[in-house]
């Protein structure tokens, strides 16, 4: 069995260790990130803050424009980390840079799509790269003030983002004058409640202003009508880590380190029936068998059976077809399913889909916001129509309704939830149909799900 620190070897004899962009996060290969090297001092000894210096012209060279810090990151072919995949650059563009007005910033940092942990790692381990990616972003679409909304059940994560704002403040990256510059950038943090919905970039900003997080209809878009009815850029926390990296050694670095349409690395946050869960920062395109066996392979005496490859709101893919998959949006996309936010969970020969489906089905049901009628309606549905199927009391009927109500949310939400909640019912169906119609059959009830 490959190890991870022999695949990382393997990325650096093939040249591209710097993939693996100032070290977030990759625990089974650093060991050493154990909280006590995330201070400014060690991040600015990895480089850190060094792409902030060189687009001010403070290392001696001739600054960037704007439009130059854009155009590497669209060179970059960087991809929305947070699920979308939308191209980072393009959407930075967006910003109407002379808007006389106020403009703001916003990372999305609530990170609660179920099987998603690497947002939180790299704000726990390496809270600076964040920070320098969101001052570089605001630069770039001449921004002002910026807020990081960080998942309200973390709150530890939250105090470490805190403290590390203040160091930054305090080493003049952040302020009034950045660095002796005529550019000025203000960044807070702001902790959620542990809402899922507010993962939704509008819900997000309808919290941040103090309301009910409930997503907003579109259009507007953020980037004409955002935060407190200004113009407004969101970012995942991840793709605002990449950026430093990409300012130091290019565009094109970035882009050779993944493949075409799919540049740089991407984190897996691994779990399921698996041997060593945990997230893994691999260069796009890596063949799903290779992230498996950094994860040490399914778990002993067992067989693959299915896999989620973008978190649970994405479909699931039998294994013999996400095998012959690599982890990047195209191959993904291709398969019938999303790279999403990269929350790739693995389910053995021993699991039972429907009390899988059963058990994503009731988390959709209890986080819909119940703002649009179908979803509000049609969560309960599929919930229960699984749940009795589950119980032994399903009707061959159910099938057909399963699909239809399905079918019915899909498309006739305000967001996507409706949609998530949707996706995971059609693809169960679709690969898994013959399981689904023996329980229906045999009217055998199965146990109750573990806590």
């Amino acid at each position: 069995m490959t190890t991870a620190a022999q695949v990382l070897a393997q990325f650096q004899a093939a040249g591209v260790e710097t993939c693996f962009h100032d070290r977030h996060i990759a625990p089974q290969i650093y060991a050493d990130l154990n909280g006590s090297n995330w201070g400014i001092k060690d991040y600015e000894a990895r480089g850190g803050y060094q792409a902030l210096r060189a687009i001010l012209g403070k290392d001696g060279g001739e600054g960037l424009t704007q439009d130059q810090v854009i155009a590497t990151v669209k060179e970059s072919g960087l991809r929305g980390r947070g699920g979308a995949g939308f191209p980072t650059g393009l959407k930075w563009s967006f910003m109407p840079r002379q808007f006389p007005g106020q403009k703001y910033l916003v990372c999305n940092s609530d990170e609660g799509e179920p099987g998603t942990c690497k947002d939180r790692d790299i704000l726990m381990y390496n809270p600076h790269i964040v920070i320098e990616g969101m001052i570089i972003a605001a630069y770039a679409m001449g921004i002002s003030v910026g807020y990081n909304y960080i998942h309200g059940e973390i709150f530890q994560v939250y105090e470490r983002f805190e403290a590390a704002l203040e160091e930054a403040r305090a080493a003049g990256y952040l302020g009034n004058g950045i660095l002796g510059s005529g550019f000025s950038f203000q960044l807070h943090a702001h902790h959620g409640f542990g809402a899922y919905i507010c993962g939704e970039e509008t819900a997000l900003l309808e919290s941040l202003e103090g309301k009910k997080g409930q997503p907003r209809f579109k259009p507007p878009f953020p980037a004409s009508f955002g935060l407190y009815g200004k113009p407004t850029t969101i970012n995942n926390t991840e793709t605002f880590a990449a950026v430093p990296w990409i300012i130091r050694n290019g565009g094109a670095a970035y882009l050779a380190c993944g493949k075409p349409n799919n540049g740089g690395t991407k984190i897996f946050s691994v779990s399921g029936d698996v041997e060593r869960p945990g997230n893994y920062e691999v260069p796009m395109g890596t063949p799903f068998a290779k992230l498996l066996e950094l994860a040490g392979g399914v778990r002993t005496g067992r067989q693959l059976k299915a896999v989620i490859p973008g978190g649970s709101s994405s479909p699931v893919l039998p294994a013999s077809i996400i095998m012959e998959c690599t982890m990047d949006y195209d191959s993904i996309a291709k398969a019938g399913s999303m790279l999403g936010s990269g929350a790739v969970i693995v389910m053995d020969d021993s699991r039972c889909m429907v009390e899988s489906l059963k058990r994503l089905s009731y988390f959709y049901m209890h986080e819909s916001c119940g703002q649009c009628t179908p979803c509000r309606e049609g969560t309960g549905w599929l919930w229960r129509l699984v749940d009795r199927i589950h119980r032994g009391e399903g009707r061959p009927a159910d099938m057909e309704v399963l699909d239809s109500v399905a079918s019915n949310i899909m498309g006739r939400t305000i967001c996507a939830l409706g949609d998530a909640a949707a996706m995971p019912v059609r693809a169960m169906i679709k690969h898994f149909r013959p399981e689904f119609e023996a329980l229906i059959r045999n009217k055998t009830p199965q146990a109750a799900p573990s806590a």
